[in-house]
Parts: C-alpha cells; structure tokens; sequence
C-alpha cells in the first residue's frame, strides 16, 4: 500500500519542495525524509483530508527541519513561495466549531473547489504550486480558489 502512496505521490511532493527550496539535490532529500515519516505515521493519517494535503504538510515541517538543522536561515525568495493566508478568513478556521462547519461544507463543495481550497488552506501551498499539481496556471489556481472561498462564505452565511 505504502509503495503505491510513495509512486503516486512523489513527484507531487518533490515539485512543492522544489518549490520552496529552489534546489533540486534538497528537494529530494527533503522529499525523501518525508515519505520516511509519512510511513512511520501512515496509521495516524485520519483520512480528513487529501492524502496529498498530509503529504505536503509533513513535506513543509520536514523542510523547516531541515533549515534549522543546516542552521541556515530561509532566503528572501523562498520565503516568497511560502504561502500567503488570507489573515481574517484563517482565523476562523482556529476556531474549531466553525473549522468543522467549513469542513462540513467543503465535503460538500465540487471538485476542483474543494481541492484546490484544500490545498491552499490546509496544504499551504503557493498557487504556483497548485498550479502545477493541476497542470494549469497560477492564474487558474488563484481564481479556483477565490470561488471556493466565496462559496464557503456563502454557505457559512445561509447557516
């Protein structure tokens, strides 16, 4: 099962970290070190979101384990490529009560919406990033996303 995870997934993974470490060696290293925990942790994983979200998320922690261990600091343009959130609408994703209604309405949402949201939300990956994963532009990404997050909004309104 995890030898399936790790071919369907890898080159997801390996562009998110190629996009966040502008290094192709680190990348791969990096990604490496995910699957690794990724399969230390596959029983944990609660199937509450995308497979490729967790994947990405333990990608993030594992790369900004990775920095502090080479003791380096991030440079100016890859801290650029660390996603930007949306302040007012992510704080109220800490509130859990109203985290579970927006999960409630994503499980909801059509496809691409609610992976794309996901992606970005939960994921944090860049719109390039989603991009890429879609084949389609960063534009795209971007656009996809601000419908979904207009469409949550709408139904959190109706509620």
């Amino acid at each position: 099962m995890f030898e399936k995870l790790y071919e369907e997934y890898y080159h997801d993974v390996y562009i998110f970290l190629l996009g966040l470490t502008g290094n192709e060696s680190i990348a791969e290293e990096v990604t490496q070190e995910t699957f690794f925990k990724a399969m230390k942790k596959i029983d944990g994983f609660e199937g509450k979101c995308d497979i490729r979200v967790w994947l990405c998320q333990i990608a993030k922690n594992t790369f900004y384990s990775y920095c502090r261990k080479q003791k380096r600091i991030l440079p100016e343009e890859q801290l650029q490529n660390v996603p930007a959130s949306d302040c007012s609408f992510v704080e109220q994703l800490e509130d859990e009560e109203q985290m579970m209604k927006i999960h409630k309405v994503l499980h909801n949402m059509s496809e691409p919406y609610k992976e794309v949201f996901s992606l970005r939300v939960f994921g944090e990956l860049s719109f390039r990033q989603i991009g890429i994963i879609y084949g389609k532009t960063e534009s795209w990404a971007r656009v996809t996303y601000h419908r979904a997050k207009q469409m949550i909004v709408k139904q959190m309104e109706e509620e």
